[in-house]
């Protein structure tokens, strides 16, 4: 039996902050407590360092099958583990898309071989593959996305009586990407019209405008309340959306929402310096609305953080701006860039650890994992607040090989990153480790 004792930890879980040690053996947390020995365990001195769950990330693109030119499971999973994220959950935009469960469970046994940390993949919803979409699993799958307005692939959910029923009968989770469709292609239309060739990034929040974005989550909503479905609404980016979800705790919550690291960080200026680099959809909007994503995500409305990875190549986002794809690609620095929010006051280490550890393990249902608890799965990261990451100085391990963040030093680095007890990351280098990774499974 494998056992780690990490000593003399600054243990952050479950809303405080505490001095003590942890114990793990065969891949699960064995003990936590002040003073433990354990004679035949690897030890690990954590002095000065945090000591916490490891990152779920509830929205990742990994590409694979289809789109491995931009990103692949063992690359971006490698890169989520640079990171201090141990788990991911996929969307099915891949090629082809997960529409039905056989190409689903496809995904799942190309992860089995080649993720470096734990995985769940979402059954992809289209107009006319309801009969597939109901029979998946809620105790084996993340959730249904159902994309609300077209963004990357032709997965576009639009017909009014599909989605109703889609909302009647899901069998779990459904996760949404709203910003509706006929808004968004007049807007596109209107910005072409008076921009044509001379669009740039900038134009980006005009083609893709906050009016889709309200619409579309208030339908969501609208179906959700009539129907009492589990619904998610992904990357929220305005104001008016932020501030019209119901507050307090995620448990019990039938309608949740997210928000990503970009949107927390970027706002309209930041496309005169990054351009096609932050194109993203939903688009990052005004500074207004980044703070008032910010004030949601403080008081309760906004319940998880995540990052919406969606890697492309630098080729690809050299286009001009009507070609570039959307999608920027972040699981690398996510815990890296919230960190440095704490760093500037925005955020304190117990509602970052509940946002981007426990709420996500609350709002997924997710069985033994987000918290540090004896007896769940040892997920855990270690932070090291004093050691600045300098980001051209370690290695990207996204497939596109590019990141927006090049050139800068964040203030804090994660140490080491274990899954189910095994050391993926260790400050230099992420790794496969056989048997390591696991699928994630749900207590529904």
């Amino acid at each position: 039996m494998s056992q780690t004792l990490f000593v003399n930890a600054r243990i952050v879980n479950e809303g405080k902050i505490s001095n003590s040690d942890l114990l793990v053996k065969d891949g699960r947390i064995a003990k936590i407590g002040k003073n433990l020995s354990a004679p035949e365990a690897t030890k690990v001195d954590c002095t000065g360092k945090i000591l916490m769950p490891g990152v779920i990330d509830d929205q990742v693109h990994f590409r694979e099958p289809g789109l491995t030119h931009k990103a692949e499971l063992a690359t971006e999973s490698l890169a989520a583990a640079a990171g201090g994220t141990t788990s991911f959950m996929d969307m099915p935009n891949v090629k082809p898309a997960s529409l039905t469960q056989e190409l689903l469970e496809h995904r799942y046994q190309l992860a089995s071989q080649k993720a470096a940390v734990n995985y769940s993949f979402y059954m992809g919803a289209s107009n006319d593959n309801l009969e597939e979409v109901l029979k998946t699993n809620p105790k084996t799958i993340c959730g249904i996305k159902a994309f609300m307005g077209s963004s990357t692939g032709n997965m576009l959910v639009d017909d009014r009586e599909v989605l109703d029923k889609l909302f009647e009968k899901a069998p779990c989770l459904i996760a949404t990407h709203c910003e509706d469709e006929a808004t968004v292609r007049a807007s596109n239309a209107k910005v072409k019209a008076a921009k044509g060739d001379a669009a740039t990034a900038w134009d980006h929040p005009d083609a893709r405008p906050r009016e889709g974005c309200v619409k579309s989550s208030e339908l969501a909503k609208e179906l959700a309340l009539k129907h009492n479905t589990r619904l998610h609404i992904l990357h929220i980016t305005t104001a008016e959306e932020a501030r019209n979800f119901t507050k307090g705790p995620v448990t019990g919550k039938r309608i949740t929402s997210e928000a990503c690291v970009h949107h927390l960080t970027y706002e309209r200026e930041d496309y005169k310096r990054l351009g096609n680099q932050i194109k993203c959809n939903p688009a990052v909007k005004e500074a207004s609305d980044r703070d008032a994503v910010w004030e949601a995500l403080l008081n309760d409305q906004i319940d998880v953080i995540a990052t919406d990875h969606a890697p492309h190549t630098i080729e690809e986002k050299a286009k001009h701006y009507w070609e570039a794809p959307g999608g920027v690609p972040l699981v690398q620095h996510s815990l890296l860039l919230m960190h440095e929010h704490l760093v500037a006051g925005r955020i304190d280490w117990e509602t970052l650890v509940h946002k981007m550890c426990h709420a996500v393990a609350e709002c997924f249902e997710i069985k033994e994992r987000g918290y540090l608890k004896e007896g769940y799965w040892a997920d855990i990261v270690l932070f090291d607040e004093s050691t600045p990451y300098v980001v051209d100085e370690h290695p990207l391990y996204s497939k596109c090989g590019w990141t927006p963040f090049a050139g800068h030093t964040f203030p804090g680095s994660v140490s080491a990153t274990y899954v189910n007890g095994i050391q993926v990351y260790d400050g230099k280098e992420a790794t496969l480790q056989k048997g390591a990774a696991a699928r994630m499974e749900f207590d529904r």
